[in-house]
């Protein structure tokens, strides 16, 4: 297995002898302007969880299946997982949440956990599938009101204090103007909290290779 962050939570993932273009998001810098009612302004620069299919047909791809539960596709399983995308009012109206677990002869167990916080659907995933690699969304993403939307560095260290069997690498930040957490922010917080050597946080374009 080799993940690239290619940047933000865009990765490019090679597993059980297939390519993978997770989470792409590829236009230009500067793109995209910034998400509103946030507390910053810095401008931004699709298989897909049910309901989400008709729509990315509409943009002209042709071959689009949602996984609903549990997918086998070229000798790998695809298991999708739950989530929170945050809490409260804003938290409902997030919309549903998709992680996935793949799984395949040869290679180590992982889990991308998609756009959630800490939270119970975390903790059973972790539980039930105890994958060798986890993915997770971090960057503290958060509105004017309400708490974060994603993981911020307290959730890291608890999600990677949950599981100490499993290496987890960090992804979703310095791209989009609503993540609050850096790079930087979160390897000094593990430094503070001594779990540099459980977490990675790599840069854009880095690549690690899992045997």
């Amino acid at each position: 297995m080799k993940i690239t962050l290619i940047r933000h939570a865009t990765l490019g993932l090679e597993y059980g002898g297939l390519t993978w273009l997770i989470d792409p998001m590829l236009a230009e810098p500067g793109a995209y302007p910034p998400f509103p009612n946030t507390p910053n302004d810095r401008r931004n620069p699709l298989l897909c969880q049910p309901g989400d299919e008709e729509a990315i047909r509409g943009t002209g791809f042709t071959s689009v299946t949602a996984v609903r539960d549990t997918q086998e596709y070229h000798g790998i399983t695809l298991t999708r997982t739950g989530g929170r995308h945050g809490t409260g009012e804003i938290g409902e109206r997030m919309g549903r949440v998709s992680g996935f677990v793949f799984r395949a002869a040869g290679e180590p167990t992982l889990y991308i956990a998609g756009d959630t916080i800490w939270c119970e659907e975390v903790r059973e995933a972790l539980n039930l599938h105890r994958p060798e690699v986890a993915v997770v969304n971090a960057g503290g993403a958060r509105f004017t009101t309400g708490e974060p939307i994603t993981m911020d560095a307290g959730d890291i260290a608890s999600v990677s204090r949950h599981a100490p069997d499993t290496r987890f690498i960090a992804v979703h930040m310095d791209a989009i103007n609503h993540c609050l957490t850096t790079r930087e922010n979160l390897r000094q917080y593990l430094a503070a909290e001594g779990l540099t050597g459980r977490v990675l946080v790599p840069e854009d374009g880095e690549w690690i290779s899992e045997p």
